[in-house]
């Protein structure tokens, strides 16, 4: 058994060596909000959380569909009182739902505090979740932000009779992330159903270029670290660019970054090397997006943009290049990965792979065939000031499309799911009442979602914060800026349970 134990282990280790990044089109591999961290569970807590499993319409767009499948979803009751008037709801997004949010996380303190019930739903395509066979482009259709948003309204009203609310419960949305969105859109769409939302770090906006992206991190760079560091980037970003273009050049990539396989002597796409590119400014975007939150984060966890700054303005190490090649270093080790899988065809391959039982299916298939139909979201390093390179133009993101899906997911097929999709819901300007919204600044996704208050859906912005800092458990390391935002969030809260 020890030995077929660590044959596994080793197996594990061995798909992150020529497996897919960990970063990409701004989502972490198992999807962007990542575990609660903070002090350790109280012993015995996870026991009294519950898996179940809700039977689910596979189409809630025609009637005449009777096909169904099991969503699932997990319930803590411990919080609820007689009354069982209050039901918080924390939406499931793009990646497996996990059963430590049920007992750890800010909203989890909301509960004790109101007296609510809570229940996660995990997203459709997602985890567990599988409402088809497999993952085909024809069975992925039945995957869209509209299909989702129905799946809650059922589930919420099969759980009001099911755990015998209250007929005056008041159910309060959570969700981070893609989530975020859903929370509020779910208030919007369903508003008899659902009564409130706490909407954390949402891109409401679609929008196919989101150049903007990369413009937050070069500013949380240059926050950082100052001119100095983001100067380091830029040229550590052009001597690559420069060796990718003769032979010698090549062979010290293949050192410095430990490619599996080797660049020099062989006929690189331009994709290969837009995709090194995409990989490499990733470190940075990944630590912008996650600087100093307090997620359950992997060893070493303490990597920041001032981890990153600090190697990049260190002369010591060489040139700026030798500098970028110790934070792939570090971000490799960080993530198991023995050598850095650059090549376009084999993150395309892997892409196209079905199968509930391959690496892909974790969310990354699942997350690009979104992004691809109804969001873009496409990363470019289009904008200006501009130091990760220009390598990463809509025209690769676009190809990604059409090479994993089939030709018909063009720009002409994403122009028209993107303006669809700000269509339905509003994009910034959704009427939507009693959601708050939440964003940090240190998040490159509070471009896209709204940040102005309004006078029955205010907005928290905050300073030197990271993608859905607020939804961890607070600690002893938060600003006083997020501090206050748990205040306001709690305060909301409170209100609309208070209100008729």
């Amino acid at each position: 058994m020890r030995g077929f134990l660590s044959l596994i282990t080793c197996f594990a280790i061995l798909q992150n060596v020529r497996g897919w990044r960990e970063f990409s089109r701004g989502r972490s591999k198992g999807g962007n909000l990542g575990l609660p961290g903070g002090d350790d569970l109280v012993r015995g807590e996870h026991e009294k959380v519950t898996t179940e499993w809700f039977t689910q319409y596979l189409d809630h767009s025609s009637p005449t569909d009777s096909r169904t499948w099991k969503q699932r979803y997990f319930v803590n009751d411990q919080y609820v009182n007689q009354r069982r008037d209050v039901a918080f709801l924390m939406i499931g997004g793009e990646g497996e739902a996990s059963i430590q949010w049920m007992t750890k996380g800010a909203w989890i303190n909301y509960a004790k505090k109101f007296n609510a019930i809570c229940f996660q739903l995990e997203h459709r395509y997602y985890g567990k979740s599988h409402p088809t066979a497999d993952l085909s482009t024809e069975n992925l259709q039945y995957l869209t932000s509209e299909q989702a948003l129905a799946d809650i309204a059922y589930f919420i009203e099969e759980m009001n009779v099911k755990y015998e609310l209250s007929p005056n419960v008041k159910w309060i949305a959570f969700g981070g992330s893609y989530p975020g969105s859903l929370a509020a859109w779910v208030r919007q769409r369903y508003p008899h159903l659902v009564y409130g939302s706490m909407a954390a770090s949402g891109p409401l906006l679609a929008e196919i270029n989101f150049s903007e992206y990369f413009t937050v991190v070069y500013n949380d760079l240059k926050g950082t670290g100052g001119d100095k560091c983001v100067s380091a980037v830029k040229q550590a970003f052009y001597q690559v660019d420069l060796l990718t273009r003769h032979m010698v050049g090549q062979r010290n990539l293949d050192k410095l970054f430990v490619l599996c396989d080797s660049i020099a002597g062989t006929t690189s796409s331009s994709e290969d090397i837009a995709n090194l590119f995409e990989t490499l400014n990733g470190h940075f975007a990944e630590t912008a997006q996650y600087n100093k939150d307090n997620r359950m984060s992997k060893v070493p966890n303490n990597i920041t943009l001032d981890t990153l700054c600090n190697i990049m303005v260190n002369d010591k190490l060489g040139p700026e290049v030798n500098r970028l090649a110790a934070v792939n270093d570090l971000m490799m080790k960080r993530n198991n990965q023995t050598c850095l899988d650059y090549k376009y065809d084999k993150m395309i391959s892997d892409m196209r792979n079905v199968s509930w039982g391959s690496e892909v299916s974790e969310g990354g298939r699942q997350w690009y065939y979104q992004t691809c139909t109804e969001f873009g979201f496409c990363q470019t390093t289009d904008a200006k000031p501009q130091v990760f390179g220009d390598k990463n133009d809509l025209d690769f993101y676009i190809k990604q499309c059409s090479d994993v899906f089939g030709p018909k997911f063009d720009l002409t097929t994403l122009q028209r799911g993107v303006k669809r999709t700000n269509t339905l819901y509003g994009a910034l300007n959704t009427p939507v009442t009693n959601v708050i919204f939440v964003q940090g600044s240190y998040d490159p996704w509070h471009v896209l979602g709204v940040n102005r208050s309004k006078k029955l859906s205010p907005a928290v912005y905050i300073e030197a914060a990271a993608h859905c800092a607020n939804m961890y458990p607070p600690s002893e390391n938060d600003t006083q800026a997020l501090r206050q935002a748990r205040v306001q969030i709690q305060e909301f809260i409170g209100n609309l349970l208070k209100s008729a």
